[in-house]
């Protein structure tokens, strides 16, 4: 995979964006992508340094209309947090 296909889009929530304080971005990733991948897509993507990547699993989740039952689909996510003094531009113009 290249880093293109690893990196889905970015997470735009709340909770994400109080975690630009800290220097951490969220992102919507592959299925099959693993930390170190995570690591490497961003630092060619966005020409910045990583310090440390978590990745958190989200549950399918139920849903239901009327008489119609479903299920979200499941995805997976990964916090980057970069080093001291890195950040990425194209997070820090948004609104929230």
């Amino acid at each position: 995979m290249n880093a293109a296909d690893i990196l889905i889009a970015p997470v735009v929530s709340e909770k994400s964006y109080a975690g630009l304080a800290d220097r951490k971005y969220t992102f919507k990733v592959h299925q099959r992508a693993h930390k170190t991948q995570v690591r490497h897509a961003v630092e060619e993507l966005f020409g910045v340094k990583v310090d440390s990547v978590n990745i958190v699993k989200v549950q399918a989740k139920p849903k239901r209309r009327g008489a119609f039952k479903g299920t979200r689909p499941g995805w997976k996510k990964a916090i980057v947090q970069l080093r001291e003094g890195e950040k990425i531009e194209i997070f820090e113009g948004a609104q929230v």
